[in-house]
C-alpha cells in the first residue's frame, strides 16, 4: 500500500496568485531575452566577439532559422507554428495550476517561448520567418540566447517534478484504501460464525435455548423441585 503522503491542490483563491507569478516569470525572462539580443545585436553586429571564458565561452552574434541551439536551420515557420501552439498550451494550463514550483516552470517556458517567437515574428527577413538572435557561443558545441538557455531550465525542472510525482495542480501521491476485515465484508465475523449465547449454543441454533431461565438451578430439568 502505498503511503506517500497526500498534498492537497492549492484552493481557488490562491491559485490567482500562482498564475500572475507565471505570468511575471515569463515577462522577466521575455524582457531579458529581447534586452540582451538588442545589446548583441548592437554590440557585436560589427562580427567582434568578446572571450567570457577564454575560448570556451564566447559571446559572437549569430542569426539562426532553426531550433534552439542551432538545430534544423531552414524550417523556420514550423518551429513559429510549434512555438505558438506551446505558448497557447501553457497559458491555458494555467487554469489548473497549483504548485508554485510548476509556476516557476511553466513562466521560464512560456517566458523561451515567446523571446523565439517574437524574433520569428518581428525580425528579419520577415514574418513569420524571422531569423532568431544567438550570441552566447560555446565553440564547436553550440550557440544559444537567454531564451533558449530559459527553456532547458524549464525541461529539467519539468524533469525533476514528474520524478517527485508533482502534478499542475500541486496533488502528490494517492490516498491510502480502506483496509478490509479478513473474510469478506466490513465489521463481519471472521468465518462466518455466530455468536454464542450464555451456556455455549449459538443463537438460532435448531434446539438451542437463548441464555438461562430466571430462578432455575443449574443441572436440573425446568419443573424439578429440591
Amino acid at each position: 500500500m502505498d503511503s506517500t503522503p497526500l498534498e492537497r491542490p492549492a484552493p481557488p483563491a490562491g491559485r490567482p496568485v500562482l498564475v500572475v507569478a507565471l505570468l511575471a516569470t515569463a515577462g522577466v525572462v521575455l524582457a531579458l531575452d529581447q534586452l540582451a539580443k538588442a545589446w548583441a545585436v548592437r554590440t557585436l553586429g560589427d562580427g567582434r566577439s568578446i572571450e567570457v571564458v577564454g575560448e570556451l565561452v564566447q559571446l559572437r552574434l549569430f542569426r539562426n532559422p532553426g531550433a534552439a541551439f542551432s538545430f534544423a536551420t531552414g524550417t523556420t515557420w514550423i518551429f513559429t507554428v510549434i512555438a505558438t501552439v506551446a505558448s497557447i498550451a501553457i497559458v491555458r494550463a494555467s487554469r489548473h495550476l497549483g504548485s508554485a514550483l510548476w509556476a516557476l516552470t511553466l513562466g521560464l517556458l512560456l517566458g523561451g517561448a515567446l523571446g523565439n517567437l517574437t524574433d520569428r515574428l518581428f525580425r528579419e527577413p520577415g514574418f513569420p520567418q524571422g531569423h532568431v538572435v544567438d550570441f552566447i557561443d560555446l565553440p564547436r558545441l553550440f550557440v544559444f540566447n537567454v531564451a533558449d538557455a530559459s527553456i532547458t531550465a524549464a525541461a529539467a525542472l519539468i524533469a525533476l517534478l514528474s520524478w517527485w510525482g508533482v502534478r499542475v495542480d500541486g496533488s502528490r501521491g494517492t490516498a491510502p484504501e480502506p483496509a478490509e476485515v479478513p473474510g469478506g465484508g466490513q465489521g463481519e465475523v471472521p468465518g462466518g460464525a455466530r455468536p454464542e449465547a450464555p451456556g455455549g449454543a449459538p443463537e438460532g441454533a435448531p434446539g438451542g435455548v437463548r441464555g438461562e431461565i430466571r430462578g432455575q438451578v443449574p443441572g436440573s430439568a425446568p419443573g424439578d423441585r429440591s
